[in-house]
């Protein structure tokens, strides 16, 4: 089996001096960056550049033959994007400033002990992966145009708002940062890691668990797994979830109810990429790209220091917040059609028509379960339905249900009155006042219901000819203004 390989392009190391090649390449690879490149001719610097993609290029000044001095604006001109350090013995401040002006984006001074060498590649490769997301964004917005369009093709949407997050999560597919995703129950966070994961190319699996009620121990041991022995009842080693993702995506969802104790390790895996299974004293290594997912309030959370500053802004470099099913309810159709066709199909059934009331109805809904919540509804319809147009009874019985289990109610008699009424703060004519309320009611119930005076009186708690009695009254009194 080959070693995994991270970053995904390597970093060239580029000095006359065997010693430092060694020493760098071994420090590096004792921290996980394992995917290294050397080169003691500094006169081969360029041609091997132009033979492959690198992450970051580590430079000596001082070589003989051509120095790095006159190197570093050739790749900086060649390779733009490319981002190149400088390594010197050489404690000149005018030097230093030359090497940042001409766009180095360190210059550190030998000799380098491992961490700060460790922590300047690290720094390196992040800002390599944000130039070429910043690249790709670039490219999106000037296309409009997803290059893989099939790897949403679980997410039914039409929303202008949605297809530009599929832009985004193109464009941040093939970096190794990590990706937060948040957004309501049933808004589709997973189908998002997915398709990201499909994106991104990579040949592991792409595995996904919910976090929620791990306490340390379960977490770590599902995570990371134990070796023999590490606690009563491990009779034999166990493989993490971290390694099963090797090369791939580990989808961790429920991380905002992640306790503090392993939000440390967590935070230790993707600065370090090493882990330690139970009872194991060396660390492992792993190069799976982290996505995670929450439906709570991040912020929120930090606020009330149950959530780490240090991981939250670690997990937030690529940020996707999906909006709720209530914000777009123009894919409320389309997705209905979508459910009632898989509903039919599985139950064996023919596909009904589906009334318009339906759809009006449902976008007058608040759909807390946003997608999911749509989805059992329409199988639950569906099931239920025996022959002709599939109508929005059972679709108001479960409106009811959930609106009874939530304390709400649905109808403007409770919701909207409030709000209406708060536009007549003095009340110097209470019978015109009254008659001007409950115009702005009628109006207010017919703009939910898409103008259907059906729905809009269900939702005033009327019938459909009390309704019409109102507005004709309105009408009347109108026209002999």
């Amino acid at each position: 089996m080959n070693p995994i390989q991270f970053p995904t392009h390597p970093i060239l190391l580029v000095d006359d001096e065997a010693d430092f090649l060694v020493s760098a390449d071994y420090a590096l690879k004792l921290a996980g960056i394992n995917n290294i490149v050397q080169c003691g001719d500094s006169s081969e610097v360029m041609s091997t550049l132009s033979k492959r993609d690198f992450s970051v290029v580590v430079l000596d000044l001082l070589m003989p033959g051509i120095s790095g001095l006159d190197i570093l604006p050739l790749i900086l001109a060649d390779f733009p994007e490319l981002p190149v350090a400088v390594f010197t013995a050489v404690n000149n401040v005018e030097t230093a400033v030359d090497c940042l002006k001409t766009g180095a984006y360190d210059y550190v001074l030998k000799p380098i002990d491992s961490a700060r060498l460790v922590a300047t590649v690290k720094h390196g490769v992040e800002l390599s992966e944000l130039r070429c997301q910043c690249r790709l964004l670039k490219e999106r917005v000037l296309t409009d145009a997803l290059e893989q369009p099939e790897a949403f093709s679980d997410i039914i949407t039409q929303d202008s708002g949605m297809h530009a997050i599929f832009q985004y999560s193109e464009a941040i597919a093939q970096t190794d940062l990590p990706v937060l995703i948040t957004g309501e129950t049933g808004v589709g966070k997973e189908l998002i890691a997915a398709a990201i994961h499909k994106l991104s190319g990579r040949e592991g699996e792409f595995v996904s668990v919910n976090i929620a009620g791990l306490d340390d121990h379960l977490f770590s041991d599902t995570l990371f797994g134990h070796k023999k022995g590490a606690y009563t009842g491990a009779d034999k080693p166990r493989k993490g979830l971290i390694e099963q993702a090797s090369n791939g995506t580990l989808f961790l969802d429920e991380i905002g109810d992640l306790h503090l104790e392993s939000q440390v390790k967590l935070l230790r895996l993707l600065q370090e990429r090493t882990y330690y299974p139970l009872g194991d004293d060396f660390p492992r290594t792993n190069n799976a790209r982290i996505v995670v997912a929450t439906n709570r309030d991040i912020q929120f959370l930090r606020e009330s220091e149950t959530f780490r500053n240090d991981l939250y802004f670690r997990l937030k470099t690529h940020h996707i917040h999906l909006p709720p099913l209530r914000e777009r309810a123009g894919d409320i159709p389309l997705l209905v059609a979508h459910f009632v066709k898989i509903a039919a199909e599985k139950l064996g059934k023919q596909i009904p028509t589906t009334s318009p009331e339906v759809f009006t109805l449902l976008k007058t809904y608040n759909l807390p379960g946003n997608v999911r919540e749509l989805e059992g509804m329409v199988l639950d319809a569906v099931s239920r339905h025996k022959e002709g147009v599939l109508d929005a009874h059972t679709f108001r019985q479960a409106i009811n249900e959930q609106s009874t289990v939530s304390g709400e109610d649905m109808s403007l008699q409770a919701s909207g009155f409030a709000h209406v009424l708060s536009a007549f703060p003095a009340l110097p004519d209470l019978k015109e006042t009254l008659k001007e309320a409950e115009q702005l009611i009628i109006s207010e119930a017919l703009k939910r219901a898409d103008g259907n005076q059906t729905v809009a009186a269900r939702l005033l708690g009327l019938s459909k000819n009390a309704l019409h009695k109102r507005l004709s009254r309105a009408q009347t009194s109108s026209d002999d203004a």
